[in-house]
């Protein structure tokens, strides 16, 4: 995945909606406004970082974070996600459709999680592959699924179809957004199917409302 860049401004931008579903992101960032943080320490967003900045936050029925949005393209070879496209690209994604084949960067909206670690493991926090999640940006609400796991050390990263639901640039060798992507993944939960989309979104909306509601 490349770095992001400081400001917006390459290709695969598609006009994007206020948002999916029914909870706006205006009550999404209230609601991961205060920080109980579960990480044992911060993660940085590129490797060109000095210090890492980025915690990993929790509320009894979620763990989300703020940061910067790197262009993840692996899985499914297509026109936008290939060696020519993407110079680290990968045909595998850690997590795959329901029948076993990777999933597609270019047409589904997914997340992804850093490696476990001594920072942190995702799967102490019930987060799985196919779980179900939410980005936040600009105003802008995406509903989304974990597709994939990074580099241990750095968070912040999502599908080429996710930016380009968010109106971020989506192009894998200098898309991305430098700042303000607010990720809330749902614990214990999964897409059913993980690649339906519109399952992601009828479930995950439920899910969003649930956590703007609790005070937990």
């Amino acid at each position: 995945a490349a770095p992001a860049p400081g400001t917006p401004g390459s290709g695969g931008t598609a006009a994007a909606s206020p948002g999916e579903g029914t909870v706006s992101a205006a009550r999404l960032l209230a609601r991961t406004a205060q920080c109980d943080q579960v990480s044992d320490g911060r993660y940085r967003n590129d490797d060109s970082d000095d210090e890492p900045t980025v915690a990993v936050c929790a509320t009894a029925g979620a763990v989300y974070w703020k940061s910067d949005m790197d262009i993840d393209c692996d899985g499914k070879v297509t026109r936008h996600c290939n060696e020519d496209t993407d110079g680290s690209f990968q045909d595998m994604t850690a997590f795959t459709r329901s029948d076993g084949a990777p999933l597609d960067a270019a047409k589904l909206p997914y997340l992804v999680v850093p490696d476990p670690s001594d920072t942190w493991d995702y799967r102490s926090s019930g987060i799985r592959g196919g779980g179900l999640a939410a980005v936040v940006y600009h105003g802008r609400v995406e509903y989304a699924v974990v597709g994939d796991t990074g580099p241990a050390g750095l968070i912040g990263e999502a599908s080429y179809a996710t930016a380009q639901a968010l109106g971020i640039p989506a192009d894998p060798a200098g898309g991305g957004a430098s700042k303000d992507v607010t990720y809330i993944f749902f614990k214990n939960t999964k897409a059913r199917p993980v690649e339906s989309h519109a399952a992601a979104v009828r479930a995950g909306d439920r899910l969003a409302r649930r956590f703007v509601a609790s005070t937990k």
